[in-house]
């Protein structure tokens, strides 16, 4: 069967940093687009990052852009979100999820994709 497993939350103060690990079985990460999704306590799920097949092109909400990298290991057939600089704002449940779609780009709607992990949460305080 296959699966996405996300790991490397945890409590972190203002200012620190995480790596999430989005780990694949039964299918190569670097097929497809993969996205990092994040839900908030009483919000609503928002992309966060992006990469797609091949080249790895990748995208960035903008509350992202110059804090969080998202990149991906073949041979480990694993997608990183590198997340500095934290916020409390960043605190959420963070997905990966994948469209298993081989000819699309990534992008950052999470209604796009359909096979998404359990999530690793994240909490920013001090």
């Amino acid at each position: 069967q296959m699966q996405l497993v996300e790991s490397g939350g945890g409590l972190v103060q203002p200012g620190g940093s995480l790596r999430l690990s989005c780990a694949a079985s039964r299918f190569r990460l670097d097929y497809y687009s993969i996205v990092w999704i994040r839900q908030a306590p009483g919000k609503g799920r928002e992309g966060v990052s992006c990469i797609s097949r091949g080249d790895g092109g990748t995208h960035y909400a903008d509350f992202a852009k110059g804090r969080f990298t998202i990149s991906r290991d073949n041979a480990k057939n694993t997608v990183y979100l590198q997340m500095n600089s934290l916020k409390p704002e960043d605190t959420a449940v963070y997905y990966c999820a994948t469209d298993l779609q081989p000819f699309r780009l990534c992008n950052l709607s999470p209604d796009e994709y359909d096979y998404w992990g359990q999530g690793t949460e994240v909490t920013v305080s001090s």
